[in-house]
């Protein structure tokens, strides 16, 4: 297992967050690579896997939490809650943090940044979209005007600086499709001088459109959400990198190999009375991929004996 044990000391939020921005900015061009992660258990998974940060996705928060599309149901209290649990998990990986629009106007927006921060995440990403917003790679998206979306980012990076916070403040724009490259280019240059850390271009469509909003950003580094099978076309980290992206998230990595799996095996089990699960599938492996030794080593440090056999 990867996962920190239970003798380590816990690292602060702070400690994630500035190891996000030396991942980001002091190392040597190499792409910062985050699987999505939708729940506890894909969190796990990802971190025993090795990952050295993890991408909480809106979508799949709003699919595992609220069992509702990602258009706009999840609120800041959903999407804090969620995410202080995966962050808190293994505190030294960094999180970055789905945080949608803010949810509402700059005191609102503060007060996400300011909680997100308090719950451990090392990075947050803010949108242009209104307040009733829909997944990036569905159709009929709507955006607020270039100075309320810059209103948004100027009181995240006030809320960073009042709290003394190192979280990543990542400007996203859903204006591409409506307005165009370059009033997203317009967009993101107004959310640089803002105060965010990063940008993000929701929905790119070519690799081409990729190179060049390096190119045009530099050298504010750039974000690359990579949603296989939607409106942009499917990047390895490595490509992304030679492209010019800092960061490459992939939202569904671990939520759609989920459905297909869950409904292959419960199909099955409607089908023949069986589920198929593999031999090896016990309760207690399933325990250990969420923290059962951990849970051991920390009842034997305290003299407890309940948990030395189970």
């Amino acid at each position: 297992m990867n996962a920190r044990t239970s003798g380590d000391a816990p690292p602060s939020s702070d400690s994630a967050q500035k190891r996000l921005r030396n991942l980001i900015f002091d190392n040597g061009g190499k792409i910062v690579v985050a699987p999505g992660v939708y729940d506890g258990f894909s969190a796990r998974i990802a971190l025993d896997v090795g990952f050295d940060c993890l991408y909480m996705t809106g979508a799949g928060t709003c699919a595992s939490k609220l069992g509702q599309a990602d258009l706009g149901f999840a609120t800041l209290n959903d999407m804090r809650e969620h995410a202080e649990m995966i962050a808190n998990l293994q505190p030294s990986v960094p999180l970055i943090a789905d945080a949608d629009t803010g949810y509402g106007g700059p005191n609102m927006v503060a007060r996400t940044v300011a909680a997100y921060h308090r719950s451990g995440v090392a990075a947050l990403h803010i949108e242009d979209q209104i307040q009733t917003k829909r997944c990036g790679h569905l159709g009929g998206k709507e955006v607020v005007d270039v100075e309320t979306f810059c209103a948004r980012i100027r009181a995240a990076h006030q809320a960073r600086e009042r709290v003394g916070s190192d979280i990543v403040i990542v400007a996203r724009t859903d204006a591409l499709q409506t307005f165009g490259f370059d009033e997203s280019v317009r967009r993101l240059k107004a959310a640089a001088s803002s105060g965010a850390d990063v940008v993000f271009l929701e929905g790119l469509m070519s690799k081409e459109e990729g190179r060049k909003i390096c190119e045009v950003m530099c050298p504010t580094p750039v974000l690359l959400n990579m949603v296989e099978h939607g409106a942009t076309p499917t990047m390895t980290p490595q490509e992304a990198q030679e492209l010019g992206f800092r960061i490459i998230i992939f939202p569904f990595a671990s939520i759609a190999p989920a459905y297909f799996a869950i409904r292959k095996v419960l199909t099955e089990f409607k089908e023949t009375g069986l589920t198929g699960l593999q031999p090896d599938c016990t309760p207690k492996m399933l325990f250990e991929a969420v923290g059962l030794t951990q849970s051991q080593e920390i009842d034997a440090a305290a003299g407890g004996s309940l948990l030395s056999s189970v």
